[in-house]
């Protein structure tokens, strides 16, 4: 018998399942009722444990003893942990891309800098999270991709995955704000000129700096919704 469907169907369950708890669809410490999945995604019970058990593994759902799952917490202190984890690492991963980057590193980096700077037409506010989000994210993953080490692309994509759900309360504060997109155009074009004079000290402390600013905003809206 072919798995190969069996296998889709997982991963659309996992794919879906994801996005809704990033986008507090199922808010934090609330009960994943298996009959209301089901009814939502329109999908068996197999592939719905089988994504329930891969969020478990990245720790955005909690599994139960006998009494099924959950959505993870959020807390002000997961969100400095992370936040503060992400930023060492992607500093430590951008000096070493100063230092093994080549041509094809820095044009990819200046490439990705100039389709995020570029004013783009979008017909919703939900459109504009996506498509700003895709190439900011595409934007630094082209700045670490220069060190050049496989396993420290998936350690911070582990950690990125972590952080989502915060990270998406920081997007829509930010993303419909003018205000606040100019002054991330302004850090980013900021950060690729230290980035391409190579200088590594002035670089790592831009980056985490850069990375920091999203904790008090995502704090401020935690609060105003009971999160923290």
């Amino acid at each position: 018998m072919d798995s190969t469907p069996r296998q889709n169907l997982g991963i659309s369950a996992y794919r879906w399942l994801k996005q809704d708890i990033i986008r507090g669809v199922y808010p934090p410490g609330e009960k994943l009722l298996m009959s209301r999945l089901k009814e939502r995604y329109d999908l068996g019970v197999g592939p719905l444990r089988e994504a329930l058990s891969q969020l478990v593994a990245e720790r955005l759902v909690v599994a139960i003893s006998q009494r099924g799952y959950r959505v993870a917490p959020m807390s002000r202190e997961e969100l400095a942990d992370l936040y503060d984890a992400r930023a060492q690492l992607e500093g430590l991963m951008l000096e070493l891309a100063i230092e093994r980057g080549d041509d094809a590193w820095e044009a990819d980096v200046l490439a990705k800098a100039h389709t995020l700077a570029k004013v783009m037409e979008v017909h919703s506010p939900e459109e504009m999270l996506d498509v700003w989000d895709t190439r900011h994210q595409a934007f630094h993953t082209a700045v670490v991709a220069g060190c050049n080490s496989p396993h420290l692309m998936q350690a911070r994509q582990g950690l990125f995955d972590q952080v989502e759900r915060y990270r998406h309360l920081w997007l829509q504060e930010t993303v419909l704000s003018d205000e606040a997109l100019a002054r991330k155009r302004e850090e980013h074009a900021a950060l690729v000129d230290a980035i391409l004079t190579r200088d590594a000290e002035r670089s790592r402390s831009m980056m985490r700096e850069h990375l920091m600013t999203p904790v008090p905003i995502i704090l401020d809206a935690m609060q105003r919704r009971g999160l923290a």
